[in-house]
């Protein structure tokens, strides 16, 4: 298990973010998905909890086969995605993710917002209970971000919000921004197989800290786009923009189609340049075996053998011949012996 909590601040407050993140989240989803990869919504519904009060339950489908690395995809399937279930009772939500196929791997994201920069170090008193983890700071404006997200007009350094008159952050925005507000993300990884643990555990906190930075980079950099909603366009936003997000995913039937129907009997055809081949459960005339064949002679029926008393007079009256017998004896003991060596015997 690997525990990192993460603090990203914005130029905004908690009021303001709370229509502001799910703007970015419609947003950035459609963005990066594309047809059979990105995000796909099962559910979006409100949801009243005992403890938290009313707030709202979201599960998705983030297919994601094509972003993981080599050695990655050589052991997943080919349509790989993460469920991802959400509960927003904002200013405090609950995420967690999981794999059917990696059963042993998990992600859970606790995150509060407060209006400060990020110094509150004891707001996850109750979820660390004594755990260690490690606190990193994302800088939205100053963080290297991958180049293949880079986009000028979401530069924060060169940004200026014409409604708010927000932006141009410069370096230390943080000590002398204000409004400001913080995000604390609570993350916990677990991806509890041996020889690959702490690999997969660093490059998923590695992949999370860069959704985190490119989220809400751009989560203020469209601001001018959400800052006059309501809570109720907001979510008509997100409806419309969802049914857009799975509709680009699309639905792909399988490649296989599997019926009862028994197989015709008629000839398969292919393509032009392929010869046609009749589809029969008996082989070809031209290799059965012709059943009234002649049976092929190797050695003779019978085997006649040589008058011992002839032997005997032969080896008598030729002593040399007689050697040679009892060498060619010797010899296939020999070879019977070290067949037996061989054989451990």
């Amino acid at each position: 298990m690997l525990l990192k909590e993460y603090r990203i601040c914005m130029p905004l407050t908690v009021e303001e973010y709370r229509i502001g993140q799910l703007y970015m989240i419609s947003k950035h989803s459609h963005e990066q998905s594309d047809r059979g990869e990105g995000v796909e919504v099962i559910s979006n519904e409100p949801y009243t909890d005992p403890a938290h009060g009313p707030g709202q339950f979201t599960e998705k489908r983030v297919f994601l086969n094509s972003k993981l690395p080599s050695w990655a995809q050589a052991v997943v399937p080919k349509i790989f995605y993460v469920t991802e279930k959400a509960w927003n009772y904002y200013p405090y939500t609950i995420t967690g993710e999981s794999c059917s196929f990696l059963p042993k791997f998990s992600i859970h994201i606790v995150t509060k917002y407060e209006d400060n920069n990020g110094c509150n170090d004891n707001i996850f008193g109750t979820e660390l209970k004594d755990q260690e983890r490690e606190v990193c700071f994302v800088d939205i404006a100053y963080d290297e971000i991958p180049d293949r997200y880079y986009k000028e007009s979401e530069d924060l350094r060169h940004f200026k919000s014409e409604k708010t008159s927000r932006g141009n952050l410069q370096d230390g925005w943080r000590e002398t921004q204000n409004p400001i507000m913080c995000s604390y993300k609570l993350v916990t990884v677990k991806f509890e197989v041996w020889g690959l643990q702490t690999r997969v555990e660093q490059f998923v906190h590695k992949v999370i800290r860069d959704v985190l930075l490119l989220g809400h980079r751009q989560a203020f950099a469209w601001v001018d786009e959400w800052i006059d909603m309501t809570m109720d366009e907001v979510r008509d936003f997100e409806r419309t923009i969802q049914e857009a997000t799975n509709q680009k995913i699309g639905v792909f039937p399988p490649s296989i189609a599997i019926t009862d129907s028994p197989p015709s009997t008629r000839a398969l055809t292919g393509p032009a340049s392929a010869p046609t081949t009749p589809m029969c459960i008996d082989a070809p005339e031209s290799l059965n075996v012709p059943k009234d064949r002649p049976r092929k002679k190797s050695a003779p029926e019978t085997l006649t053998l040589p008058d011992p008393v002839q032997n005997s007079d032969a080896s008598d009256a030729d002593p040399d011949r007689q050697t040679d017998s009892h060498a060619v004896q010797s010899s296939t003991f020999n070879s019977s012996s070290d067949a037996d060596l061989v054989g451990g015997e």
